[in-house]
């Protein structure tokens, strides 16, 4: 078996590189983390992975592990992120917005205001240009809506 990277696989292409990495809560309860470096990679053109390190909040060292794929069968970007600081592992499923600059990743994880229930999440990676972007992680409201989380800032080194 031998799979071809297609044209989403190459919308991915644009993450790769090294990148400093800081962020805050929107609510404003928690200081801005120190910058962490995030390396991007690729796996022949089909898969990226993006390995952050970084220190948390409170000192203690972190470090993240996301993957990234197109799945031409579904038409549907895939895949995995994982860090340090929790057990879980988020499953990613996603689509391009109408603005060809936004992969929203949907996901569905512990609810971190009621333990013991799962919540639906979904981060969002946009591209502001060569050398810049963001991400948005937002969990869905009993009411439906979204409430963004976290958004951190990416800067190409």
């Amino acid at each position: 078996m031998h799979a071809e990277p297609q044209e989403e696989h190459r919308w991915l292409e644009q993450l790769l590189g090294e990148w400093t990495v800081t962020s805050e809560d929107p609510a404003g309860t928690a200081p801005p983390d120190e910058a962490w470096v995030e390396n991007v990679r690729s796996l022949n053109g089909l898969w990226i992975v993006c390995e952050g390190k970084g220190t948390m909040p409170g000192g203690k060292p972190g470090q993240t592990l996301m993957t990234l794929g197109f799945n031409p069968s579904t038409g549907r970007y895939v895949g995995t992120w994982v860090g340090s600081m929790m057990n879980h592992m988020w499953l990613y499923d996603g689509d391009i917005e109408d603005d060809g600059r936004t992969l929203a990743l949907n996901c569905e994880g512990p609810d971190f205001e009621n333990p013991g229930r799962t919540a639906r999440y979904q981060d969002r990676l946009t591209l502001i240009d060569a050398t810049r972007r963001t991400l948005t992680a937002r969990v869905e409201t009993d009411s439906g809506d979204w409430k963004d989380i976290m958004t951190a800032d990416y800067r190409r080194r």
